[in-house]
């Protein structure tokens, strides 16, 4: 179990992202946490030192009307972060918890931030409209779990309170990066009676059938074995269920033909998960074809995601 653990959580002040922090209570984290609320305005300043900004006075009326509103509206931001922070510090009494404001492209200042501060896990809410008036954690929480180099959790739908132990999915391949996505989970702390599903796939589909406008079709059906592929998934989804249950958790393993990306999702759905663990950088046959299994799970879940990096 991981004993501490560093979080940047992105915050913008909408109805989604304060479902990011109420989704922070089913996520197994330790008690033990760093945690750093960012909120970025999405406005421009020029860099301090910089001609523009040093000339003060003799700046024109209307550059010093903006100026002073992106000022503004970055203090704004931080007013947003001190909110988020008050209520962690109710929630979850044990942890640090400071608070940080920039001015940039929402994405960016978010990576910018994570490159400084290091953290184990990035939080962004999902479908937002941030108080301070543009899409801050839409498109944004999208980009970050595609370029960032930490894990991200893309927190959905927890808009009321529930204390109901949580359900998860946890997707695997039979890779060693699928090692270090049950790793991952193991590592948490989780409540009494959180149960998974450690769900493995064969690539066993014609994939011409998803194929697009935008791809030339692929008509291989792959593997050949389809057997020994169920199979070697099948012992490998049984040895991560057993890591998971060594730690306490009531883990069930889960062998199915199919398109991973799609299967995922609908296992996810038919057992009401609570959040999908995914690995960034499986490396299945599908993935090279069809493009990233995390990128479009990430997209689509109606439940949280993690995407799980090293």
């Amino acid at each position: 179990m991981k004993e501490t653990m560093r979080m940047l959580i992105a915050y913008d002040g909408s109805q989604c992202a304060g479902a990011a922090l109420n989704d922070l209570k089913r996520a197994g984290l330790p008690r033990a946490t760093e945690a750093l609320i960012l909120s970025v305005a999405d406005v421009w300043l020029p860099p301090p030192g910089s001609e523009l900004a040093a000339a003060g006075e003799m700046m024109p009326p209307s550059v010093m009307i903006s100026r002073k509103h992106a000022i503004e509206t970055e203090e704004h931001a931080l007013e947003l972060a001190g909110q988020a922070a008050a209520q962690l510090q109710k929630r979850f009494a044990g942890w640090r918890v400071s608070t940080a404001a920039c001015h940039d492209a929402p994405w960016w200042g978010i990576l910018k931030q994570a490159e400084k501060f290091k953290p184990d896990l990035i939080v962004v809410g999902s479908h937002g409209r941030g108080a301070l008036g543009r899409m801050v954690l839409g498109s944004t929480s999208q980009r970050v779990a595609t370029e960032a180099t930490d894990s991200v959790r893309i927190a959905r739908g927890v808009f009321a309170e529930d204390v109901a132990p949580p359900r998860l999915v946890v997707a695997v391949d039979g890779t060693e990066h699928s090692n270090l996505t049950v790793g991952h989970v193991a590592e948490r702390s989780w409540p009494a009676g959180t149960a998974v599903h450690v769900v493995a796939f064969a690539d066993v589909v014609n994939v011409g059938a998803f194929s697009s406008f935008e791809f030339s079709p692929v008509t291989e059906v792959m593997p050949d074995n389809h057997e020994k592929e169920e199979s070697r998934l099948r012992e490998f989804a049984m040895a991560a269920a057993d890591k998971l249950r060594a730690v306490g958790l009531l883990a069930a393993p889960i062998v199915r033909r199919g398109d991973p990306r799609r299967e995922i999702l609908h296992e996810a759905e038919r057992w009401g998960a609570d959040c999908v663990f995914v690995g960034a950088h499986g490396h299945t046959r599908l993935e090279k074809i069809l493009g990233s299994v995390s990128q479009w799970v990430a997209a689509r879940a109606y439940c949280s995601v993690e995407v799980v990096r090293t």
